[in-house]
């Protein structure tokens, strides 16, 4: 179950957006080639925890076959959490020039576990089909061909999801279904949007969108809200926080600095 949980602390701070990443490609305005940002994680069980940091880049990669573009993660748990059970975890996404999902990697190191789950996307039509192998250093745990329909991402494909939607236009109670691909797994989840919401950490405070998310999956407390996400109000429509409740505490994570972003995180509230 540890390392279950672990992939969902991605999933659900990832929550950022695009309304329709797997039909008609990554709208591109809130982001560009380029661009990285850093947030730091945090874990609360009758105390809060620093438990590791995760940074991003959005860069041109070729080294995939019909890829033109690549997203990466880097999650590294705190000098802490590592005396306890060291975490190492790299995600690569990977996207053709039309945008559309083609390729998705995930290389994991926690404790002594070593763990890569790499999976292939083609698109027919309104379904996606995936093959996907995971293995460890001794052994294939699987080797399957899943299909889905409607948008469907892996999991740092959700960030894909969420940046392109038109924030001008979102009205409290929009749904936002998602298929998130993890390992032989199918896991549905939905985004619901709320309302406005000021977020402070650190003495900073945002303009946010305010979303709770529905996940039907069983490492969850409940699958009804089981996690929010609060995205900047400016176009890099970048997220600000993200809570996840798990079984034992929750997670929390933060915003913590950016470079090269397309746009001025404009959300960012001048204090006096």
């Amino acid at each position: 179950m540890k390392r279950k949980v672990t992939l969902y602390v991605f999933l659900l701070w990832m929550c950022c957006l695009q309304g329709m990443a797997q039909k008609t490609g990554m709208q591109s305005f809130s982001m560009k080639l380029g661009e990285n940002y850093i947030y730091e994680l945090s874990y609360k069980w009758g105390f809060m925890v620093n438990a590791g940091e995760a940074s991003f880049v959005y860069k041109a990669d070729r080294s995939i076959e019909g890829a033109t573009s690549a997203y990466r993660l880097l999650y590294k748990s705190s000098k802490l959490l590592d005396t306890f059970f060291k975490m190492r975890d790299t995600l690569i996404t990977s996207y053709n020039e039309k945008n559309e999902l083609v390729y998705s990697q995930k290389y994991s190191e926690e404790g002594t576990y070593y763990l890569v789950d790499l999976m292939k996307f083609k698109k027919d039509g309104n379904k996606t089909i995936i093959q996907s192998l995971q293995y460890t250093l001794t052994k294939t745990k699987h080797d399957t061909t899943l299909v889905a329909t409607g948008d469907v991402a892996d999991l740092l494909g959700i960030l894909f999801y969420l940046r392109g939607i038109n924030r001008s236009l979102l009205k409290s109670g929009d749904v936002f279904p998602l298929t998130v691909v993890v390992g032989k797994d199918l896991v549905k989840i939905q985004f619901v949007y709320q309302h406005q919401a000021i977020v402070e950490h650190k003495n900073v405070k945002y303009n946010t969108h305010y979303f709770k998310i529905d996940i039907h999956d069983d490492a969850f407390e409940s699958s009804k809200a089981a996690a929010e996400v609060w995205i900047g109000d400016d176009d890099n429509f970048l997220p600000i926080k993200v809570r996840t409740k798990m079984k034992i505490g929750y997670i929390e994570v933060y915003y913590k600095s950016s470079s090269s972003l397309a746009h001025p995180l404009s959300s960012s509230i001048p204090m006096k």
